[in-house]
């Protein structure tokens, strides 16, 4: 087995987080930049991360680099890892950040193209990407990949269908992976968010911004913040802690009982 090379406290390792360009991932991107690492963010919206990529203090911009990636697009995901530029090709950390939910009607109103689009994205291409940069990490032997799930992978609700199954993956792929990894100084963690305001998911999924804001009317949900706050404290745990699985909910919210349909 190798020796471990990793660096402490994410100082100088290189991430890749997907979704960069708004959300959680950005605000993972922007968290772990001031951890100093070095992060390559991914999105669909190229124009969305050269702002946020200018955006930075001068100090922090030369250590992001901004890549235009579709999540739907397998043969980019699975060329990827020698279309890097050379000095970023060596991936320390995986964030499988982005996702996406569309609609809440019950599954006999779906529209089905809106269920294939999730499950290209939530879970094809996260399988893909992953299995694009795991050789590499296992070569080396070292690295972190991190997903975010859902609760909605765990708790379902109505109109939360094919998200919630393409969630539901995400927890029991990551779980699988840890332990196909075992014996390996690879971490994996899937971190299952429940109500969280203040990023364009509800919008995308509602498509109505006055619907969007409703969802989180008189709540205080999780931030984006609150996430990549998160993610770094996982990252400076000491290597030989591996923290499986992380469900987080606001005050506000709670599991809640089994519906029941009543006749009144």
């Amino acid at each position: 087995m190798n020796a471990p090379t990793q660096k402490p406290d994410g100082a100088g390792r290189t991430v890749f987080v997907t979704g960069a360009s708004a959300g959680f991932g950005q605000a993972i991107a922007r968290r772990l930049l001031e951890d100093g690492c070095r992060v390559i963010g991914s999105a669909r919206r190229y124009e969305r991360l050269t702002d946020f990529h200018q955006g930075l203090p001068p100090g922090l911009r030369s250590n992001f680099l901004p890549l235009q990636l579709d999540m739907t697009d397998i043969e980019a995901l699975r060329a990827l890892p020698g279309s890097l530029p050379a000095a970023w090709q060596e991936i320390d950390i995986l964030i499988n950040n982005a996702g996406l939910a569309l609609g809440v009607s019950p599954a006999q109103d779906c529209n089905p193209d809106d269920w294939d689009r999730m499950i290209a994205t939530n879970v094809t291409g996260l399988v893909e990407l992953t299995r694009a940069l795991l050789p590499g990490m296992k070569a080396r032997n070292r690295g972190y990949l991190m997903a975010i799930g859902s609760t909605a992978g765990i708790y379902p609700y109505q109109g939360g269908n094919v998200y919630g199954a393409t969630k539901a993956f995400v927890a029991q792929f990551m779980a699988n992976l840890r332990t196909d990894l075992l014996g390996s100084r690879l971490r994996v963690t899937t971190l299952e968010p429940g109500l969280c305001g203040g990023t364009e998911f509800s919008d995308v999924r509602l498509g109505d911004p006055d619907k969007a804001r409703q969802v989180y009317a008189g709540t205080q949900p999780l931030t984006a913040t609150d996430i990549a706050e998160t993610v770094s404290w996982l990252l400076s745990l000491p290597e030989h802690v591996n923290v499986n699985r992380i469900e987080m909910m606001p005050t506000c919210q709670a599991p809640g009982g089994l519906a029941v349909a009543r006749d009144v």
